[in-house]
């Protein structure tokens, strides 16, 4: 279960006010028609936005869309779109609950990026809530592209843009060493736009309502909103929409608190104090995952716990990963437990050094992050360890880890 909170920060721009999932009709009472202008004035637009993907690497939506059309004319190949809701991240329900609250804006966006990059297939791939997607999509008899939802396999890999593309023209799905990327070859080899859900729906407003509009919210150099999966201690995890710019501690109760992980578990971790100095920013903010470490739990072992978990979530298609990764993991749990630690230290910094960047995707990339963080952050940890004596006084879990349940 996840609470909603749409209006805690900022007026629900995203998220269905009441946390009321809204159908076709209410949709289009709210929003109105998706304007069919002009698409190369739509790329203006969004370009004068500044909106960047919300899927983690916050690249700009712009360049995204021309990259792909420009494809398109180059190859002769009409492009395929892909909204991408896959959300293989554990921690994260940002897209999960956009697409149960406001499936229309979200295939709005999917829609406005077809006509912008010229596609003439479209397709909605997800983990969960196909079947209520599928229906919402047979809600909209009057779209011109014809959009296809596609039920992914449960995997932290699977929105891999190249592991996606591969999915959905019929493989596995696997990342693979993209030469060329997805945008020049993708679905049925043809150029493909990979896009995250929550960025189609910010762009489905973009189209609407313009780009002065859209940098009412956030900074000058970082406009616009965000939706981020809160998690506390205690509480139920929960999704707000804020502005980028909206200081952490406005998110997050910091005064018990030890540390926050922020990103996910591709992200890093951050010292409360440290964590109260920083505004929400898309360098950082990866999947929009922020979850608080209180004083009495244990980060090494929480890191411990998440590192088994992408061990686990391998692909095994390269030697970072099949071979890299859980020796990694191994060697954290023993850093995660009281006792002697021999040189695990040093062994996990010459392990990290010889997985990074050499994956067939950016798994080890983000792992070796985690890791890193976790040394510095919890350094003090790891040293009363190492005299065999653990600081936590609940050794609950707190970050969720599928395997486990």
């Amino acid at each position: 279960m996840t609470t909603v909170f749409p209006d805690l920060h900022m007026p629900p721009r995203l998220l269905a006010p009441g946390a009321t999932p809204a159908d076709f009709a209410t949709h289009h009472q709210r929003y109105g028609p998706l304007p069919h202008g002009d698409p190369e004035e739509l790329l203006r637009t969004v370009a004068e936005a500044g909106l960047t993907g919300r899927g983690g690497a916050g690249f700009p939506t712009y360049r995204k869309l021309v990259a792909v059309a420009e494809a398109g004319r180059r190859t002769g190949r009409a492009p395929v779109v892909v909204a991408n809701g896959a959300e293989g991240e554990p921690a994260s329900r940002k897209d999960k609950t956009l697409l149960r609250l406001s499936p229309h804006l979200v295939l709005d966006g999917l829609q406005a990026a077809a006509r912008v990059v010229g596609a003439g297939e479209a397709y909605l791939a997800v983990e969960d809530g196909a079947t209520w997607l599928e229906s919402a999509v047979a809600q909209r008899t009057a779209d011109p592209v014809p959009v296809k939802v596609v039920r992914l396999p449960g995997s932290f890999l699977s929105g891999q843009a190249a592991a996606l593309a591969r999915y959905v023209s019929g493989g596995a799905a696997l990342p693979t060493h993209r030469r060329p990327p997805v945008r020049e070859r993708g679905v049925h080899r043809a150029p493909t736009l990979v896009q995250n859900v929550e960025t189609l729906a910010h762009l489905a407003l973009v189209a609407r309502y313009g780009a002065g509009w859209f940098r009412t919210a956030g900074t000058p150099t970082q406009p616009g909103s965000v939706l981020c999966t809160v998690h506390v201690p205690g509480r139920e995890p929960r999704v707000v929409e804020a502005p980028y710019g909206l200081p952490l501690g406005r998110l997050l109760p910091l005064q018990a608190a030890q540390a926050v992980l922020v990103g996910g578990y591709h992200g890093t971790w951050i010292p409360a104090p440290e964590a109260g100095q920083l505004a929400l920013d898309s360098s950082y903010l990866g999947a929009g995952v922020l979850a608080v470490l209180p004083v009495d739990r244990c980060g090494p072992a929480e890191t411990a716990r998440v590192l088994r978990h992408l061990a686990l979530q391998s692909a095994g298609q390269c030697g970072p990963c099949l071979n890299g990764l859980p020796r990694i993991a191994t060697a954290f749990r023993t850093l995660a437990a009281p006792g002697p630690q021999g040189t695990v230290r040093a062994d996990l910094a010459r392990w990290s050094g010889l997985v990074e960047g050499r994956g067939a995707c950016h798994h080890p990339d983000g792992t070796v992050r985690l890791v890193r963080s976790a040394l510095t952050t919890f350094a003090a940890e790891v040293d009363a360890h190492a005299r065999g004596h653990c600081t936590a006084t609940d050794h609950a879990p707190l970050l969720p880890v599928p395997e486990e349940g």
